[in-house]
Order: C-alpha cells, then structure tokens, then sequence
C-alpha cells in the first residue's frame, strides 16, 4: 500500500538546528493526540536531518486564511470555529502533559489541516518542558515569532504555559478577522493585531468591525461576540489574567457545536438554540 508523506529537510548548519531536530524526535515520540501531527520516521544521517510526517491534505490555516490560491473558498464561520477548538486541543493535550510542554511557536502556519479542516498541530522545534513543582516559569532564550510571543516573554525570557494562551488568542484573532498577526503593509498600530484589536474589545458595537470581510456577514452575531471575548481573554496583558486552555477548549467547543446556515434562513445570523451563555471561563 502508497502511503502519501510529508518530508520536512531542517538546516544543515548550526546546533540550533540539530537541536531543533532532536526535540522534535522526542517529543512527537512521546506525545500522541488527534490534533497532533503524525510523526511516521526520521533520518539523521551524516548532517542531513529528514523527518517524514502524515501527509495534510489542505496544508496549513496560514494557506487559507491570508495566502488562498485563486478560486479557492474562503473558509466559512463553522470551518473556522471547527479549526480553532481542533488547534486549542492540542494544546490543552501538551499543557496537561506530565510534565507539561510549552509549545512556544503556535502560529497559523504551524496548523496543518487534514480532511474535512481537521487541525493538527505542527513543528514541535522549538517545544519546551514546562515548570514543575513549585517553579512558576522556566527561563529560556526568547524565541518564537514576532506578533505572537507573549509580552513577558519577550521582555523576560520567562517561559509558562500561559504564554501559549496568548500565542493562542493571536491565532484565535486572525481566525475571526482574516487579519495578519503582523501587517507589515500598515502603519502605526494598526500593523500590529492586538494593538489593533485592544481599543476594539471595549465597545461591543464595534465588534462587527473585527468580523473578516470574507465572511460576507455570514457568521452569528452572538457567536462572533463569544468568540472575540474568548480572544480578548486570551490576550490579556498580565498572564494570570488569561484562561487555562482546557476553558478556551470548552468555550471554543461549545461554538464550533452552533451550526451556523445563512442559506436555510436567508442570511439571518442566528444560530441553533442552545444553552443560554456559553460556558463561563474561570482565569486560573
């Protein structure tokens, strides 16, 4: 039987990207999850470093959101919410781990989707331990991407499990506005997403605003507004302010369950009857 593959080649030069290679052996060997990616086999041989993953047909939430092809389909607000509870559970899979692991590089490029926008997580390079015991943090050289490490992080090196939550709320932002975590084409705040969205979560009439222009209104009033305020949590300033992400992952799965259909109901923006609220997020 032909097994269709992906083949990721890393850097030949340097230890960062042996390195790299290494932890993303160990950590794809030992973690297992349906929104982790499949790690089939590697190759170190001499300095060429392969690994060999399941194949993602749709190829990343980056491809769709900001790079489509010409007359591909701009994702719809259930594919979206769909994708975004996927991604969310795995993280929660990595921060409940024993010891926890710190993603440190969730970006829409690292999530792959499979079919029917099933979300996988990607690219475990850069993954770290998180603190046990009574340690609140690890300390680690900055790395990730500009425009989704966490300002702590950035500012102190200071590495916990809640600076994947903001990472998060970013994806989680781009995924409801169709905007770039960074807008290199814009000026002044508006090049940077949460400098942008900030002003934006204190007036609810506002929110519209943030809805992505490809969804064409097509998307539930109120689910647009929960999920913005799952954002808003997530980007928080001060860490302790945010969710755990087992709350993100209830909340989001909550509104991935509210089928939204603007052609049965002739673009109304409703959604299925439901629980009253979604379900409360507790911030510790």
């Amino acid at each position: 039987m032909v097994q269709v593959v992906a083949i990721k080649q890393l850097d030949r030069n340097g230890l960062q990207g042996n390195r790299e290679f290494l932890v993303e052996v160990l950590m794809l060997s030992l973690l297992h999850h349906p929104n982790l990616v499949n790690l089939i086999g590697y190759c170190a041989d001499g300095d060429q470093r392969l690994l060999v993953y399941e194949y993602m047909p749709l190829g990343s939430l980056e491809d769709h959101l900001h790079d489509p092809t010409p007359g591909k389909e701009r994702l719809d607000w259930n594919t979206r919410m769909k994708i975004a509870a996927g991604a969310a559970k795995g993280l929660e899979y990595l921060h409940s781990a024993s010891p926890p692991v710190i993603y440190r590089d969730l970006k829409c490029s690292n999530i792959l989707l499979g079919e029917g926008y099933h979300a996988k997580l990607s690219d475990f390079g850069l993954a770290k331990l998180g603190p046990v015991g009574d340690n609140t943090h690890v300390s680690t050289r900055v790395m990730g991407t500009y425009g989704y490490c966490a300002p702590e992080y950035a500012m102190t090196g200071q590495l916990t499990l809640k600076s994947d939550v903001y990472s998060f709320g970013v994806v989680l932002l781009e995924i409801i506005t169709g905007r770039k975590a960074i807008e290199s084409s814009k000026t002044g705040g508006d090049f940077n997403l949460v400098i942008w969205a900030r002003p934006l979560f204190k007036d609810r009439r506002k929110f519209s605003q943030m809805a992505d222009p490809m969804l064409q209104g097509h998307y539930p009033v109120r689910g647009m507004y929960q999920a913005l305020a799952v954002a808003a949590m997530c980007v928080q300033e001060q860490p302790n302010m945010r969710p755990v992400i087992a709350d993100v992952v209830t909340a989001l799965t909550y509104l991935a369950s509210q089928k939204f259909d603007h052609e049965t109901r002739g673009g109304i923006q409703t959604s299925r009857p439901g629980p009253a609220t979604s379900p409360r997020m507790k911030r510790w």
